[in-house]
């Protein structure tokens, strides 16, 4: 809780335990925070040291809280001043390396070769936070990243610092289970979502100043990965990816229809089939069995007096279905 500004996670624990039990010793609050009584009269003398506690007269020692919004306050602006200050840093030393590079690289220092799953999804991840105001992804299955979902709350964050978020997502990716609701939740948060066949190529742009793209050796598996700087080869491939944008089409959230409209599967089905995705494609997506797909397909087409997948599409979007 309390870990940002510098307390350590037992520390964080002992000190909103001595706010809800003033007027404890160390031993009575050790043994609510699992650890040894000498250890926790250690941080309790360190407390009243840096002004977060007070000892009690008397020959036990006890102690209180000091009020957290009076003795945290002085320690939080303490942080955000060092914080200040490393971002300034940063920007100078991110100046003078554009300055320099812009002078001196060698076409090698241009391009990076990044080994190993984890060093991968690290540096994929400080690209992805780096971004200002643009971030550009073009999704395709293998993922190094074992969990697709973990990067929910990184992707609001950027949302909600304004920056510009959009994806291409391969078809293929929509046939994986549970993808296809991820896709449509990101949607939902403001990310810009275009879906294509057979995308060119799995890509991380920020801004216009840096991109990863992940190389395999096998069909199935990432073994590393570029990171592309300032070049003419990183302007081909932004190039590249509003190339593949134009011809995506979208994928967003609709408003529900009225109550006469079709159920949440079916405006799901209506959504892949728009999306090209064969019976079978549409079944892994929707983690439904291939004889349910396509009896609820000729149920739509039905419906909307189609014969074609694209009339039916059509159809579905002049009812506001999907």
């Amino acid at each position: 809780m309390l870990e940002a500004i510098g307390l350590s996670p037992a520390e964080s624990r002992l000190y909103a335990m001595l706010v809800e039990n003033p007027r404890s010793s160390a031993a009575e609050l050790a043994t609510h925070c699992g650890v040894s009584t000498p250890l926790a009269a250690r941080m309790l003398a360190g407390f009243a040291r840096r002004g977060l506690a007070s000892r009690l007269p008397g020959r036990r020692a006890r102690y209180v809280a000091v009020a957290p919004d009076i003795a945290i306050r002085p320690m939080l602006s303490r942080q955000e001043e060092e914080l200040h200050q490393v971002r300034t840093a940063i920007h100078e030393l991110t100046t003078s390396f554009q300055r320099a590079s812009r002078y001196a690289a060698h076409p090698a220092e241009q391009v990076e070769v990044v080994m190993g799953t984890d060093n991968i999804i690290s540096r994929a991840y400080a690209l992805q936070e780096s971004a200002q105001s643009m971030f550009r992804n073009i999704d395709k299955p293998p993922y190094v990243m074992p969990d697709l979902s973990g990067n929910t709350e990184r992707e609001l964050r950027m949302l909600q610092a304004g920056v510009d978020y959009r994806s291409v997502y391969d078809l293929e990716a929509l046939t994986m289970p549970g993808r296809l609701e991820l896709i449509q939740a990101a949607a939902a948060r403001g990310e810009k979502i275009r879906v294509v066949a057979d995308a060119a190529v799995k890509i991380w742009i920020a801004d216009d100043a840096l991109a990863l793209i992940p190389i395999r050796s096998g069909a199935y598996s990432i073994d590393a990965a570029f990171i592309l700087h300032h070049s003419a080869l990183l302007d081909a491939l932004i190039a590249l990816f509003e190339r593949e944008w134009l011809r995506g089409f979208p994928l967003r959230t609709a408003p529900r229809p009225p109550a006469d409209g079709p159920d949440d599967l079916a405006r799901d089905l209506l959504a892949l089939m728009a999306g090209g995705l064969t019976d079978e494609g549409i079944a892994r997506a929707l983690g439904l069995g291939l004889r349910t797909v396509q009896r609820r397909i000729h149920d739509l087409m039905r419906e909307l007096n189609a014969i074609t997948r694209f009339q039916a599409g059509m159809a579905a979007r002049e009812r506001g279905w999907i």
